[in-house]
């Protein structure tokens, strides 16, 4: 079953608690936070407020990116705020086994996110440690962007490496990600599927959660 993730960062930022209440509605599986800290990224988001005011208003697991550039400080305050997954990004971790354990030392899911053009090879060494994997479809900072086709084969050779390693690694998917694409995802191997304006910018937003999970889940 691939899982959908809404972002809400394409959601309106003066009705999110009615975007949270549409994910939850829709049964959504994750709600997708993207933090970024105009550093690492060329733009800025939330901070730790806002996550603590989505945990408060659902049940949903709070799925947290951190696109910032230094994620060992950001870490225990979205784990306090009330994530339930935080992942880094690869190309900002300065000590990349402590920041993972950092995170799992909270009780929280440790993910690791690639960009575009990272290499998978970055894995290597962190994989067997790693609860999820997050590849990244667009250059992050901006929602809106298209996808960029070269991630179907990265998708496909990281869930084969992962299967044969025997691993249990669920991989994630952000940018671009449209009801159009969604089924050639899920074929690829894709666990998680990351959506923001294909949801939030829809007419319906529940009944574009229920088709994108259709599509993914034929």
């Amino acid at each position: 079953m691939v899982r959908i993730a809404p972002s809400l960062l394409a959601a309106d930022a003066a009705r999110i608690e009615t975007a949270v209440d549409q994910a939850a509605a829709a049964g959504a599986d994750l709600l997708h936070i993207d933090i970024m800290d105009g550093q690492f990224v060329p733009n800025l988001s939330f901070g730790p407020g806002l996550v603590a005011a989505v945990r408060r208003r659902t049940t949903l697991p709070l799925d947290v990116h951190l696109m910032v550039r230094r994620p060992a400080s950001f870490i225990p305050l979205f784990g306090e705020a009330g994530a339930d997954w935080i992942s880094i990004h690869l190309e900002a971790a300065a000590h990349l086994h402590r920041e993972i354990g950092l995170i799992k030392s909270l009780g929280k899911k440790a993910g690791l996110v690639l960009n575009p053009a990272t290499p998978l090879a970055g894995l290597e060494d962190i994989l067997p440690d790693l609860d999820y994997v997050l590849l990244m479809s667009v250059n992050p900072g901006f929602g809106g962007q298209a996808f960029i086709p070269a991630t179907h084969l990265r998708i496909k050779r990281l869930k084969e490496w992962i299967r044969r390693l025997r691993l249990d690694i669920p991989v994630e998917v952000d940018g671009g990600v449209t009801l159009e694409n969604a089924a050639a995802l899920a074929r690829d191997g894709v666990d998680i599927l990351v959506a923001g304006c294909s949801i939030f910018g829809a007419p319906d937003p529940v009944a574009a959660i229920g088709r994108m999970r259709e599509a993914a889940n034929p």
